[in-house]
């Protein structure tokens, strides 16, 4: 015959064994300065013999705060994300809250479920780097008490504040500088496209090419994903092309489709890097610089990007009355290795 469960030792528990109050136990717990130390010494030592831990969810829901805030990432596996989850951890940690971390994957489905699971969880605040258009989102979590802090995405002033970055300098940034190491027939390898930051660093792309009026092309490959399979499928592909055709440099939409560019063309040693194709990824993450390639990369503040958020979503929920959305954009800096050595 199964043995029931044992109960948690409750806040009454406490009191009974301390020869206390239930109002006095509490007053140990949350006002401490206001009992005297030889009750507070007896209510302690209750504790310990009974075990008892405090359930802060239920405190916190029954004043209507929460110390738990939420992150929805695009992708877990890109290290990109993980930094940005960092510096937001850390930010959290400063600030005295706690943070429940979920992964979308690009799927809207996803992203659906953990919102609603936050809710759920009275979560005070979420940050959210949305898959789609997050201006239906916002205005429902808004409605229902939950503040939200848009990350790696820009948003509208009047609906909620972001922390982002500028892609589309970014993406300029990286073939320009392919353009000014004497590189002519440039590539662009990204995808989906209906990503915005994707698609905005390959706009940015076709800016630098523009702007070199007739020095440079650029032609894009669709990757299926942001990961390195993907960079690989791609790179395969270019191998198979004649000579002739081939880009003699690759602007990859992250850091990891260009080390899976950079696996495919070193297959057999079938393509030389930087001396046939030179590439540069994007994120600067840190299998960039201990590829067998020191990949060139345009890098981001991911954890600045991740505090920066978390701390606005903070001042928004503790100071609803002084608070004014800000719209925060980081700028991108090059970062030059082995793999866009000029020719």
């Amino acid at each position: 015959m199964p043995t029931s469960r044992k109960s948690q030792p409750s806040i009454q528990d406490v009191a009974k064994l301390a020869g206390v109050s239930l109002g006095t136990a509490s007053n140990v717990l949350n006002y401490p300065d206001r009992v005297r130390e030889v009750t507070v010494k007896k209510v302690h030592k209750a504790i310990e013999q009974l075990g008892f831990v405090r359930n802060d969810a239920a405190r916190q829901l029954k004043a209507g705060k929460s110390k738990a805030l939420g992150l929805i990432v695009l992708d877990a596996a890109n290290p990109f994300f993980s930094d940005l989850a960092s510096g937001a951890e850390d930010a959290a940690v400063r600030e005295g809250y706690v943070m429940l971390v979920g992964n979308s994957a690009h799927e809207i489905d996803r992203e659906a479920n953990y919102l609603k699971m936050f809710q759920e969880q009275r979560l005070s605040g979420v940050l959210l780097s949305p898959v789609n258009d997050p201006r239906e989102i916002i205005t429902q979590m808004h409605n229902k008490g939950t503040q939200v802090v848009l990350v790696d995405s820009k948003s509208d002033a009047a609906i909620c504040c972001s922390a982002s970055l500028d892609d589309f300098a970014g993406g300029k940034l990286a073939a320009k500088h392919l353009i000014q190491s004497g590189r002519k027939k440039i590539a662009f390898v990204g995808g989906p496209l209906d990503i915005h930051q994707i698609a905005d660093r390959l706009a940015g792309a076709k800016e630098a090419v523009k702007e070199s009026r007739g020095a440079a092309t650029l032609k894009t490959y669709k990757a299926k994903s942001q990961d390195v399979i993907s960079g690989r499928e791609v790179g395969l592909a270019i191998v198979k092309e004649p000579k002739a055709n081939r880009p003699d440099a690759i602007f990859a939409a992250n850091d990891l489709l260009a080390l899976g560019l950079l696996q495919a063309f070193a297959l057999q040693n079938q393509i030389a890097v930087p001396g046939e194709i030179a590439i540069i990824g994007y994120d600067d993450i840190d299998f960039a610089k201990a590829a067998v390639v020191p990949l060139s990369s345009i890098k981001q503040p991911a954890k600045i990007l991740g505090s920066t958020a978390l701390e606005m979503l903070v001042d928004e929920i503790e100071n609803p009355e002084t608070h004014q959305h800000r719209q925060v954009m980081f700028q991108p800096e090059l970062v030059i290795r082995e793999s866009t050595a000029t020719k």
